[in-house]
């Protein structure tokens, strides 16, 4: 399976398209002149939610530290995939909800963090938690926060310089100007293509760290069928979509919110059902090791 999707390439190419996009609508505006004011906004964005990614997070979803005495399970795990790895150990947390989920966050895997619900703890054997904490593993040392954050501040980005069009207007009068149909159309298309693009990158990542947690732990079926009581779990105890946790949302294992109409559109993670079935196909090409 895995390499063949090429996820690292699309997801190269999204980010080219993002530019794109960034490059086009900036443009429009007085010649481009305030583009370099829009990006400069941009990366301090960027660095800010990169560096406190893990703060954010944690806060938002209102969990605490935990210690080895507390979770005697998340500590092994953790400690035996980390070393397997050749990486520090994570600080650990527990999240007080019970909609079960975990992600992992942090910057780099010196500063990382990795969170449990307590929903997700009740529902999952030991083998399956294993199969998600190697995928929240794999988030952190394949630097996807890094990833995640620079996509968001050029959805952010984009947003920003369709707005100042949108109020502005985007030509010089002295110069001739611009089409203003096709100026209204950039400013209301641009932002919508740029956050789907994002959220296809975020899609892109989870493909990449189910495989990757899956060839850590050794048993892509541990997280397949944690996948799939996942799927039921977080449809029948749907994390409230307010503010703070639609921004942190991407960061979960499973999409933390209630499906439905043109949610899957807008989703910040690959269809369960997909993503369960590349699991399978990589268990058959390793023979089968494990089956639930």
């Amino acid at each position: 399976m895995g390499r063949r999707y090429f996820n690292g390439l699309k997801t190269a190419a999204l980010f080219g398209v993002l530019w794109a996009l960034m490059i086009g609508l900036g443009s429009v505006i007085n010649g481009g002149e305030y583009l370099w004011l829009f990006a400069g906004l941009g990366v301090l964005g960027t660095a800010y939610g990169y560096w406190n990614s893990d703060k954010l997070a944690i806060r938002a979803m209102r969990a605490r530290p935990v210690s080895e005495i507390e979770q005697p399970a998340m500590y092994r795990i953790v400690r035996e995939l980390s070393t397997a790895a050749q990486q520090p150990m994570p600080r650990l947390y527990v999240s007080p909800t019970a909609a079960p989920n975990a992600f992992a966050t942090g910057r780099n895997p010196r500063n990382a963090a990795v969170c449990c619900t307590e929903g997700i703890l009740a529902i999952l054997d030991e083998r399956e938690l294993r199969g998600v904490l190697g995928h929240e593993l794999m988030h952190v040392y394949n630097r996807d926060i890094l990833t995640s954050s620079v996509a968001a501040a050029f959805a952010g980005m984009i947003t920003s310089v369709a707005q100042f069009l949108m109020f502005f207007g985007g030509g010089d009068d002295r110069r001739g100007g611009g089409n203003p149909l096709a100026m209204i159309a950039m400013a209301f298309l641009a932002p919508i293509a740029a956050v789907l693009i994002q959220l296809a990158i975020s899609r892109t990542r989870e493909y990449d760290a189910d495989e990757d947690g899956a060839r850590l732990t050794g048993d892509p079926l541990a997280l397949a069928s944690a996948l799939a009581k996942l799927e039921r779990g977080t449809q029948r105890a749907p994390l409230p979509p307010n503010r703070d946790l639609v921004d942190v949302s991407h960061l979960m294992i499973a999409n933390p919110f209630r499906a439905g109409g043109m949610s899957s559109l807008f989703a910040t993670h690959p269809p369960m059902q997909e993503r369960i079935r590349r699991l399978q196909q990589l268990s058959d090409q390793q023979g089968g090791i494990a089956r639930h």
